[in-house]
């Protein structure tokens, strides 16, 4: 709305609770003006209230589990929306899986493909030698590859599509390992299912359901104001 020229009275910060009908924002200005920015402010707040409200759902789920666990959403948001989904998730309780290639490295079965048949130590061993700054997180697509990865060294094992049952397995094997690898589920979990996931042990929920929510339903009202 101030883009558009309005001013702006109120502005909720977000993260911020409302009951229904709450007030979120309010701007004044010529009703020209205030006709080129409400729309997209209204979609803006609908899109961004909506991934916002499914992130914090997963979030209190697994809270309610165990306070411990982190809600990470992943890179998967729609081209283009990446700073308003990740402050999203944010307002919602969540973190991001990573903002950048550069922040930890991982790898995935695609990379594994190019690696000439590269066992999983020798995978780990050689990156760990040339990033040794690094977190190494690698998947695994079956709880073998799983338990595999963790005996290799990895300080995360991300287990895709898992069972909460494989989940805690894994779990169960990474607590005999010294250091204790970090137990990250990740494939359609969302909050329905995201307890059942902290229950088992997981330390992170790998998720990118958030960003296809449903928007929220933001109602805008106009006044004409007296002179």
């Amino acid at each position: 709305m101030a883009l558009a020229g309005a001013d702006v009275i109120e502005c909720v910060p977000s993260g911020t609770a409302l009951q229904t009908g709450g007030l979120l924002l309010a701007a004044q200005g010529r009703a020209a003006t205030v006709h080129a920015g409400w729309k997209v402010a209204q979609t803006l707040l609908e899109t961004a209230g909506g991934i916002a409200a499914a992130a914090q759902a997963i979030v209190e789920a697994v809270r309610q589990i165990n306070s411990e666990v982190v809600v990470a959403c992943t890179r998967k948001s729609l081209p283009g929306t990446r700073a308003l989904s990740i402050k999203a998730i944010l307002s919602g309780g969540a973190v991001p899986h990573r903002l950048g290639l550069s922040e930890t490295i991982l790898v995935f079965a695609q990379h594994r493909t190019f690696t000439g048949g590269a066992s999983f130590p020798a995978i780990i061993d050689g990156l760990r030698r040339r990033v040794p700054e690094k977190k190494i997180v690698v998947e695994a697509d079956t709880l073998a590859e799983a338990v595999a990865i963790a005996d290799a060294g990895a300080d995360i094992v991300q287990f895709d599509k898992a069972s909460p049952a494989e989940i805690a397995a894994l779990r169960r094997h990474c607590a005999t390992r010294t250091p204790r690898p970090l137990v990250a589920a990740a494939g359609g979990i969302h909050a329905a299912n995201a307890a059942d996931y902290a229950r088992a042990g997981a330390d992170v929920i790998v998720t990118s359901s958030p960003y296809t929510a449903r928007p929220l339903d933001v109602k805008v009202t106009m006044e004409a104001m007296t002179s």
